[in-house]
């Protein structure tokens, strides 16, 4: 039996058309991008096969192109589709923040700057500059490190925010462990950025820990 021989209310695309694609589950969301099964499995079949072989959905969209490609059911085809649709969706969320609007959540910023860094290997520090109406003036990656932590400047935030004409600040990084938890460097750091950026009347308004699908906020945690 094929997806087409299923009733219409069973199928994924349909569904999705009629109650939105949140309705749907990762194989059925993976299905439709698959579009066809393989010889005795549907696109269904086939997508909850995918999902087991690495290990969930996230892993399956990062797999590189060797791993990726040596999957029953994709190719070289499918990987340039797919890598096309995840570039899509980066900057289109990208867009929603960078465009000079005012940040209108704080789930907003965590899902921007998970985007931003949750994949990177090393620890990165970035800063978000935003003006007195907390507007994205720009966003910017200010130090990189090893995978132990990155040696953060304050003289250099302090720098950039001036010259960007900055009123408020939010600071992130990454945890490549994928531990959102802050470590005691984490909070010291914190502590002297903040205090830096106050002697020229630049507010931090978070500092956003990136971990591996959540994010740590000192300011939802009263550490700002």
């Amino acid at each position: 039996m094929t997806i087409k021989d299923w009733p219409l209310y069973e199928r994924p695309r349909e569904r999705l058309l009629a109650q939105g694609p949140n309705s749907l589950s990762d194989a059925e969301l993976l299905a439709i991008f698959l579009r066809t099964g393989v010889n005795g499995k549907t696109a269904v079949d086939l997508a909850r096969d995918l999902l087991d072989r690495f290990g969930g959905l996230r892993p399956l969209l990062a797999a590189g192109r060797d791993d990726f490609c040596a999957a029953p059911g994709l190719g070289n085809a499918k990987f340039a589709q797919l890598q096309a649709v995840l570039e899509m969706g980066r900057r289109h969320l990208f867009e929603t923040v960078e465009r000079g609007d005012a940040l209108s959540s704080p789930q907003q910023t965590a899902r921007y700057l998970q985007a931003r860094l949750r994949d990177y290997p090393y620890e990165v520090f970035a800063v978000l500059f935003l003006d007195n109406r907390h507007r994205v003036i720009a966003f910017e990656e200010l130090f990189r490190g090893t995978i132990d932590g990155a040696s953060v400047h304050p003289r250099e935030v302090v720098r950039r925010a001036l010259a960007l004409n900055a009123a408020a600040v939010i600071l992130s990084h990454n945890h490549p462990s994928g531990v959102a938890e802050p470590s005691q460097a984490d909070r010291r750091i914190t502590e002297r950025l903040r205090d830096a950026l106050q002697l020229v009347d630049v507010r931090v308004l978070d500092h956003l820990v990136v971990g591996d699908g959540e994010c740590f906020s000192f300011a939802e945690s009263g550490l700002l």
